[in-house]
């Protein structure tokens, strides 16, 4: 089988579940407090890959003490960006949430022209423009709440590719199973600080908020983290982002089955613009 088409099944496989985030958010909102959630939520996760590496002799203090600051800053971008997503989803929607998130492909290519020094193009100028719009649109409806929960959303997806940018900058020589564990043990630590600290570390206690929990780490976390991260690996950072521009659609449908939510007209409409605006953007560099 070509390394193409490994690449092609590994980001169908990453686009399927990509959209579910939000989803495994707002079911979780119901039972748990957000901070809460995402805590027990990616020490789970943490305790689960802790388990594979050691499995695999690929526990190992010495990368983590090598690339400490590496691992700090990956991980307290991701906390930050984790618990945001989990306290949104009280003001936003979980379809509306995923295409607004979606803005975190122009801030890559924002790292990319003042980190990396790239250029853009006129037409990519115009596409990140019409984003813009699109933000704006679904940003500045009516009532505090979804204004609070749009600002919110964007500023998330700006950690998160920072995050990213800096994972494809440093990363890409660590081993991926000690990348991923150290990675996750870093941003549960952060959490469990938050956590803590707030005075939040309560026990679950209903069967279904426990079950929700395992699922959402194995799902959002243990297998949509590690396709992404592969993904990471061999693609770049545009073709990437621009496959997920299609997970909204994931997100859209979960959020319809499982919650009777629909975004609005004016939602859809943002989000169209901000999708077009990021094909756009992205499309030529690809």
């Amino acid at each position: 089988m070509s390394s193409k088409h490994n690449n092609s099944l590994l980001v169908l496989a990453l686009l399927t579940i990509d959209g579910l985030h939000f989803v495994f958010a707002r079911a979780l909102h119901d039972h748990l407090h957000p901070v809460t959630s995402a805590v027990y939520v990616l020490g789970t996760a943490t305790l689960m890959m802790a388990l594979f590496a050691a499995n695999q002799r690929r526990f190992q203090l010495e990368t983590f003490r090598r690339h400490f600051w590496f691992f700090l800053a990956i991980g307290g971008l991701v906390a930050i960006g984790t618990t945001i997503n989990y306290t949104v989803v009280e003001y936003v929607d979980p379809g509306v949430a995923s295409l607004l998130a979606q803005t975190s492909i122009l801030f890559g290519v924002g790292f990319g022209v003042l980190w990396l020094r790239e250029r853009l193009t006129r037409l990519q100028g115009i596409g990140a423009a019409v984003a813009i719009v699109g933000v704006g649109i679904i940003t500045f409806q009516p009532g505090d709440f979804l204004r609070l929960g749009s600002v919110l959303v964007i500023g998330s997806a700006g950690f998160y590719a920072f995050h990213s940018a800096i994972v494809k900058r440093y990363g890409g020589d660590i081993e991926f199973v000690e990348f991923f564990l150290w990675r996750l043990v870093t941003t549960t630590g952060f959490l469990f600080l938050s956590a803590a600290y707030q005075g939040l570390l309560v026990l679950p206690t209903e069967p279904v908020a426990i079950g929700l929990l395992a699922l959402t780490a194995i799902v959002d976390v243990m297998i949509s983290r590690t396709l992404y991260y592969l993904s990471l690996r061999r693609l770049s950072i545009s073709i990437l982002s621009l496959t997920l521009t299609l997970s909204p659609l994931v997100a859209i449908l979960w959020s319809l089955i499982l919650f009777q939510t629909w975004p609005t007209p004016q939602g859809l409409l943002g989000g169209a613009a901000v999708l077009m605006g990021v094909g756009i953007v992205t499309a030529k560099r690809s």
